[in-house]
C-alpha cells in the first residue's frame, strides 16, 4: 500500500515557521525520492513543495531585508574569527 503524503494532510497551511516549512519540504522531498508515492499524490506533494519553496523564499528576503535595515543597508560577507568567508 502506498503511503500518502502526510505533509499535505494539513492541506495547504501556511507553515507556522521556516523550520517548519523546511521540515515539511525535507519530508516530501524524501517521500518522493523514496517513490513512496501514487502518480497523484506525486503531483500534490510536487505543488505543495513549489508552495514551500515560494514562502521559504519570502521569509529569507524579509530576513535579508531587516539584516540590511540593521547594518545601514549595506550587507558585509560574514568572516569567521579566523579570518574566513
Amino acid at each position: 500500500m502506498t503511503k500518502k503524503p502526510t505533509a499535505t494532510s494539513s492541506g495547504n497551511a501556511t507553515p507556522v515557521s521556516f523550520e517548519a516549512a523546511m521540515a515539511e519540504l525535507a519530508q516530501l522531498v524524501a517521500q518522493m525520492e523514496a517513490g513512496e508515492l501514487a502518480l497523484e499524490a506525486s503531483v500534490t506533494a510536487y505543488a505543495r513543495g513549489s508552495e514551500l519553496v515560494q514562502y521559504c523564499a519570502a521569509q529569507l528576503e524579509k530576513v535579508e531585508q531587516q539584516v540590511k535595515i540593521l547594518d545601514g543597508e549595506m550587507l558585509k560577507p560574514f568572516q569567521s574569527e579566523s579570518g574566513e568567508i
